[in-house]
């Protein structure tokens, strides 16, 4: 029997890379403007946009426009036009913020409402970037985020919370948005987190994932048991895609700790379960659902699945659920 192809082959040879920033909006009431890296394919019109939100790491740089470059430099190199932006929980911006910031120091809000800047300044960050101007498809947009930039990019896609601050209802869901990935995402709020980010996130006790209905891939360590956020073990990060609706995939990665094997940067000092392996796979399944995703009828999501289910030693498993389970 002839044995899948892998994804990457489907998405062709990985293309030379343009990588610019800082790309700059003007943000009025935004304590600082917004500055982002730009990464794209040299050559191919009709990109489609990964807007990708970093975390809230302990490193002064890598949870900034300039990390996660295993993530941002592979999904480029296959077709994406990838936009990171620099949040202001960020600690580049710690000597300009005001530490008494009623959203200090997570930013949730702000985090999201980044994105929907982006999304509403794309023709001025092509205007921005020369190379890219008239290349980028506005209409094929996905959101990914690992870590609080999962929280970031579950909101984005339905999630919903109540603002602690007073009491409404906070929904930042862009229906522009078509697709979504989530690495290491937090889960549900109320008895599964710990009393230390009852105490100090309370934003996190009222996370609602039954209205996110946008499709999304959740991508988990089955070693993340994070006990400084929850008291429920690695499966918290399983939340966004068993309470959430719709159409759902769950990519679960065997020994994969909170850094999913190095997704945040090269040689991070701050991944405590480092793996070449585990990261090559995390770039493979997780650019091919987007690809798919994105271009309905594109085969290399299936194709990625069936070549990890035959894999006598995988890095990990996927399973789904809504319409159009495999």
């Amino acid at each position: 029997m002839r044995e899948p192809a892998p994804a990457a082959d489907l998405l062709g040879p990985p293309a030379p890379v343009l990588s610019v920033s800082p790309v700059t909006l003007p943000s009025p009431g935004r304590p600082v403007d917004l500055e982002l890296r730009v990464s794209a394919p040299v050559a191919g019109d009709g990109l489609p946009v990964v807007l990708l939100s970093h975390g809230h790491g302990h490193s002064n740089h890598l949870s900034s426009l300039n990390g996660y470059g295993p993530l941002a430099d592979y999904w480029a190199a296959h077709g994406f036009a990838v936009v990171q932006p620099t949040h202001l929980s960020s600690a580049t911006l710690n000597r300009v913020l005001d530490p008494d910031h009623p959203e200090a120091p997570l930013y949730w809000r702000s985090r999201a409402e980044d994105m929907t800047r982006v999304l509403n300044r794309l023709d001025a960050v092509e205007a921005a970037v020369p190379q890219l101007r008239g290349r980028l498809d506005h209409d094929k947009v996905a959101v990914a985020g690992h870590s609080m930039g999962g929280h970031t990019a579950s909101l984005l896609l339905g999630a919903r919370l109540t603002d602690p601050h007073d009491g409404t209802e906070v929904n930042l869901a862009d229906p522009r948005i078509s697709a979504g990935v989530l690495l290491a995402a937090p889960g549900r709020g109320g008895d599964a987190v710990t009393p230390f980010v009852a105490e100090n996130y309370s934003f996190f006790l009222t996370m609602d994932f039954s209205r996110m209905t946008t499709p999304a891939l959740v991508v988990h360590g089955d070693k993340d048991g994070s006990p400084h956020l929850t008291v429920r073990g690695p499966e918290w990060h399983t939340d966004p895609y068993v309470l959430s609706p719709g159409r759902k995939s769950l990519l679960t990665l065997f020994g994969g700790e909170h850094g999913l094997g190095g997704v945040s940067g090269y040689d991070a000092a701050e991944t405590t379960d480092e793996s070449p392996e585990r990261v090559a796979a995390v770039q493979r399944l997780t650019s091919a659902y987007l690809r798919s995703e994105l271009f309905p009828g594109d085969p290399a999501w299936q194709a990625e699945r069936d070549a990890l289910a035959a894999d006598p030693h995988p890095q990990g498993r996927v399973e789904s659920k809504g319409a159009d389970t495999e």
